[in-house]
């Protein structure tokens, strides 16, 4: 399974941009799918979730009504919609999918994921 992030960039606060993951696994519409970042001396943080039944999306409080995660299952790509960035949203964005089919729960912590793409790095100036 590999996974190629792209689509980051330097942007201004309040700025939107779109994130994109293209997937080359079997199967990867069956697996749950997720964002996390990482900023400069901080460790790695989840940001959200898309179920493999694409209508379910999980988000931590912080992008919560300023992202968007979406899934193109015939695309094999999952994207993550930015809007309103902030200067705190700045960091290497990386996607990853879970590590079992059909997933049932939010995994938030990144050990629980078996494949991550190489990451995409994200710069919000104020």
């Amino acid at each position: 399974v590999q996974l190629q992030a792209s689509g980051g960039g330097l942007v201004q606060a309040g700025s939107s941009l779109r994130i994109s993951c293209a997937a080359s696994g079997v199967n990867d519409r069956d697996y749950n799918m997720a964002w996390f970042r990482q900023a400069p001396g901080k460790e790695r943080e989840f940001v959200a979730l898309i179920s493999w039944r694409p209508e379910f999306k999980y988000y931590i409080d912080s992008v919560k009504g300023r992202f968007t995660i979406s899934r193109d299952n015939g695309q094999n790509t999952v994207y993550l919609q930015m809007n309103s960035l902030k200067p705190d949203d700045t960091a290497v964005y990386y996607c990853a999918r879970d590590s079992e089919a059909f997933g049932r729960r939010v995994k938030k912590n990144s050990a629980e994921y078996a494949y991550w793409g190489q990451g995409t790095l994200v710069t919000v100036s104020s």
